[in-house]
């Protein structure tokens, strides 16, 4: 969600800004720029990021890189097992020289939060972040506090077959719009992370802003001028609706899915230039955007099927569509 007040930018100038802010990071996460702008696509959209993968390959880096290139306030917080919904929201506490309980803000009220490791903590704690992400607002002892824009969730998760994790609850899954793995480094890309890790002469690496928080508005802004022809948005439709029906999901994707399809189809236009969409953008993001939101048969689970398979399937068998029509929504959009 974007402040009314903040003006969109072209999206050629989305474009070109994204490309920067890629660069920037990719000056210090080697060899994932795949990875790297499907995170900038779900920020573009709005969204939150889910990094799922074994520890020690980027993820927390990721993160603190992004903050640092988009010019955002930026909170890290570890999840323990021990870990209170109020050490995530904020808690009131007594104030000795008013003679009140004063509230005293969590590390939630950032505008990016890194929730490392969030499936070490219990689901208790795990939905304490429910609300923010999905209302942007938080409630403590019948009182809400607005969160301020732009508010976004970089969670990095373990493999759930990792020792002393807790699986996350599918409505917290949910709330993810896209969920992004790495995997491990070539031996050229390890190599060049030791070798800029010399170079650096320190351990932390600082990156300067390229846009700052205002700027990061007026890209996502820029999402709303994106055409999307019919025909694309009733493929993303059939994508979705597709998974509900495959023989291996025992739940497929919510509507939610096709809305997280649609805005990172149209966060990927605007990071390659254009005002429309175009098939090729659904099917880049349709695997981090639906797999994490199907759930496999039992079955499937003892064949080590993996729900992406499903996605990967869905996109063969559903056809994609060849339209270049304009939209039927109201949007007063220009020839294409």
């Amino acid at each position: 969600m974007t402040d009314a007040s903040v003006e969109a930018l072209p999206p050629y100038e989305v474009g070109r800004l994204a490309g920067a802010v890629l660069d920037s990071v990719g000056s210090v996460v080697v060899g994932k720029r795949d990875a790297l702008e499907l995170v900038l696509a779900g920020i573009l959209a709005g969204g939150h990021v889910l990094l799922e993968d074994l520890p020690g390959l980027g993820k927390t880096l990721t993160a603190r890189c992004f903050a640092q290139a988009l010019g955002l306030d930026f909170r890290r917080l570890q999840f323990t097992p021990d870990l209170l919904p109020a050490d995530v929201t904020g808690s009131f506490l007594y104030d000795q020289r008013k003679g009140d309980f004063a509230f005293r803000a969590g590390p939630v009220f950032t505008n990016m939060l890194l929730a490392d490791e969030i499936n070490r903590t219990p689901p208790k704690t795990q939905a304490a972040l429910l609300e923010a992400m999905q209302e942007k607002q938080v409630s403590v002892e019948g009182v809400t506090y607005r969160l301020d824009p732009p508010f976004h969730v970089l969670a990095t998760a373990n493999p759930i077959e990792y020792e002393g994790t807790y699986p996350l609850p599918e409505a917290q899954l949910d709330r993810f719009m896209l969920r992004v793995s790495f995997g491990y480094p070539t031996r050229d890309e390890e190599w060049e992370v030791l070798r800029r890790r010399m170079s650096r002469r320190q351990e932390d690496a600082q990156l300067a802003p390229v846009v700052d928080a205002r700027r990061l508005m007026a890209m996502q802004a820029a999402l709303e001028q994106v055409a999307v022809e019919d025909s694309i948005g009733r493929y993303i439709v059939a994508l979705t609706s597709a998974t509900r029906e495959h023989a291996s999901a025992l739940v497929g994707s919510s509507p939610r899915g096709s809305l997280a399809l649609l805005l990172l189809a149209r966060a990927r236009a605007v990071m390659a230039g254009r005002d429309y969409v175009v098939p090729e953008d659904v099917k880049d993001v349709a695997v981090p955007a639906l797999a994490h939101r199907i759930t496999l048969r039992p079955e499937m689970w003892l064949r080590r099927v993996d729900p992406s398979f499903v996605v990967q399937e869905v996109l063969q068998a559903v056809p994609a569509p060849a339209s270049g029509a304009l939209p039927t929504y109201a949007g007063g959009y220009a020839e294409q």
